[in-house]
């Protein structure tokens, strides 16, 4: 068994006698293909020498198993010396027909006494691990967020896409209205004053303010036009048309003494639908910058040139774009989410990637724990040399019992498949790595999560 342990990548350079002690306190295991040597929710009990064969954790985040890490002959997997590592976080299981070295918890404490070259070495792969942990966590957490943002932007480009398609099926109808419209009122051979009082109104249509009206005040204002077109002898067909606009009922007597029957209702029907024109028109420019807006959001919020090197950042950018990247499940909750952001607010040093994820993260669990119809405010002010980013949510708040375990990797209080709670755990990752603090107050009705960041 010495010969064996020697020959192991991580543990081989270890002195003889030390490896022999390791020898004597653990044991061999052979493992079939599949066996599953530590279930999830288990207590990690057990460190393991891979010495032939392949091993692999496994974590369900809610869309079946996938491998975070594979071990291999060389490998060590389970507890190691000194790790904090208490219960499994996964499945781990037998790729392949393997053997793996075993040792007990309570060995490893006599091992870090007796064996200080073999600790050592072990130690050196706890880091290792660490690193490696940390990195997939964050690909992971991150691919999550992604996942969860292209929900909610489909959800946000298909309102402004609809609208367009819309305004654009209606335009081609107004389109055609306008070009018989014009063609009835060049053959009613008006007279230059008609024709001025013609333009008159179409100048009042559109200099007209829109006015915002509920579907009984927009039905109520048809019926009346349809009224008084009927009382001076025209078709109501127009009477929707018309009502669209803005056109006071003074200018429409006015267009009946000024112009004549039929070249009448040429005159309005003209004016009508230059006005829907120009009002479609309007809609589709802003159902287009408001896809452009998302966009730009995302683009912001995911921050596709991202710097490999901290750079000064303007936070307001990045709180903005999440608010907005988000804005679709608040809608689907009826939380208002307010955004208040101190004038003036000085830039910080750091990775806005980063930030983007802390904020997408902070604002989405507060979203997730606002009631329906609830509140979830951000707040950014200069507080001394630091600047203080608050997000409060009007939940049922965090229990005391729980408190002291949220920022812990893998803990979450969400149903599963619907958390995975690594996103605290990350949050707080990077806020450290971002020279700032992250903590939290909560009670009955009210959490706060606050970001302490120096100020540039």
């Amino acid at each position: 068994m010495i010969q064996r342990l020697a020959a192991h990548a991580a543990i081989g350079s270890a002195p003889q006698d030390e490896l022999a002690w390791l020898a004597r306190h653990g044991a061999l295991r052979a493992l079939q293909t599949g066996e599953i040597v530590s279930h999830k929710g288990w207590p990690v009990e057990w460190m393991y020498l891979v010495l032939s064969g392949r091993m692999a954790l496994f974590i369900d985040r809610g869309a079946g198993p996938n491998k975070l890490v594979e071990w291999h002959s060389g490998d060590v997997a389970g507890l190691l010396p000194y790790s904090r590592i208490t219960v499994a976080p996964g499945n781990s299981m037998a790729l392949d027909p393997s053997e793996v070295f075993m040792l007990h918890r309570d060995q490893i404490r006599e091992m870090t006494r007796e064996c200080f070259e073999l600790t050592t070495l072990l130690v050196h792969r706890l880091i290792d691990r660490a690193r490696l942990f940390t990195s997939a966590e964050l690909q992971n957490e991150k691919m999550i967020s992604l996942g969860k943002l292209s929900a909610g932007l489909a959800h946000e480009l298909n309102n402004p896409a609809s609208a367009i398609e819309r305004s654009v099926s209606l335009l081609t109808d107004r389109l055609e209205d306008s070009e018989a419209a014009t063609l009835a009122l060049g053959m009613s051979r008006l007279s230059e004053a008609q024709l001025a009082a013609v333009e008159t109104i179409r100048e009042r249509c559109l200099a007209a303010h829109a006015t915002e009206r509920s579907p009984l005040e927009q039905l109520d204002r048809e019926e009346a036009i349809a009224d008084w077109l009927s009382v001076h002898g025209l078709a109501t067909g127009d009477a929707q048309m018309l009502a669209d606009t803005e056109i006071s009922f003074d200018a429409l007597e006015a267009a009946a003494q000024s112009v004549p029957g039929e070249a009448l209702a040429s005159t309005l029907r003209w004016a009508a639908s230059g006005c829907a024109v120009r009002r479609l028109a309007s809609e589709i420019h802003g159902s287009a910058m408001r896809i452009s807006s998302l966009i730009l959001a995302v683009k912001g919020f995911t921050h596709m040139d991202q710097a490999i090197t901290a750079e000064q950042i303007d936070l307001v950018i990045g709180l903005r774009n999440a608010v907005t990247v988000l804005n679709a499940k608040a809608r689907e909750k009826s939380v208002k989410v307010t955004l208040e952001i101190d004038d003036a607010l000085p830039q910080v040093l750091g990775y806005a990637a980063e930030f983007n994820q802390i904020w997408g993260n902070l604002i989405d669990n507060a979203l997730d724990a606002a009631p329906n119809g609830g509140c979830v405010a951000v707040r950014a002010a200069r507080e001394n040399d630091r600047v203080v980013v608050r997000i409060v949510d009007d939940g049922a708040g965090i229990p005391a019992a729980i408190r002291s375990k949220i920022f812990d990797p893998f803990f979450t209080t969400k149903p599963v498949g619907q958390g995975t709670g690594l996103g605290l755990d990350i949050t707080r990752r990077l806020v450290s790595h971002n020279d700032g603090g992250i903590d939290f107050e909560s009670e009955p009705g009210r959490t706060e999560f606050r970001v302490s960041l120096p100020a540039s």
